[in-house]
């Protein structure tokens, strides 16, 4: 579709049952992709979580979006980080590879280019925990499917405006 672009949604929302449920439902009810979600309690004084959504959508769609999450109650601010500036994005993969031999080699020395930590290993496979870009992470795992990929665990996507102002 023209015009359609992903976008990283940072929210800080009093940390409160069912808050989460109330974000989220706003975009499974207006029939919104959720590509990516994080969400953890980041001030404890002031009881306040942050929620990190990456979505879809022409521009219109993503101002929409942020106009109707910003109308919630518990939401305090909503920020569009890729339109907001210079921003850092990362996520962890967790990535277990099973092989031997000379494939098994092979995950460790694109492991080492990757900068990909091994976290845990047996005599037939590995666990390695990468942190990036979400592009990066794609790349490696679709580099481990031929190299014997058995699971993989994703975080999401967590992300930060550059420079001095909080959120």
């Amino acid at each position: 579709m023209d015009g359609v672009r992903s976008h990283t949604i940072a929210l800080l929302v009093d940390n409160e049952a069912g808050v989460l449920a109330r974000v989220i439902g706003l975009f499974s009810g207006r029939g919104y992709n959720i590509e990516s979600l994080t969400v953890a309690q980041v001030d404890g004084s002031r009881n306040l979580s942050r929620i990190t959504v990456v979505t879809s959508g022409t521009e219109m769609v993503i101002e929409q979006i942020k106009a109707q999450i910003d109308r919630l109650v518990p939401v305090h601010k909503v920020t569009d980080l890729t339109i907001g500036g210079p921003s850092l994005e990362r996520e962890l993969a967790l990535i277990k590879v099973a092989s031997t031999g000379e494939k098994r080699v092979e995950a460790l020395r694109l492991a080492d280019a990757f900068r990909a930590r091994v976290v845990d290993s047996t005599s037939q496979s590995f666990v390695f925990e990468l942190t990036g870009s979400t592009t990066k992470i794609d790349a490696f795992i679709d580099l481990m499917k031929g190299l014997g990929l058995v699971e993989l665990s994703r975080t999401g996507v967590v992300a930060i405006a550059r420079g001095a102002e909080p959120l």
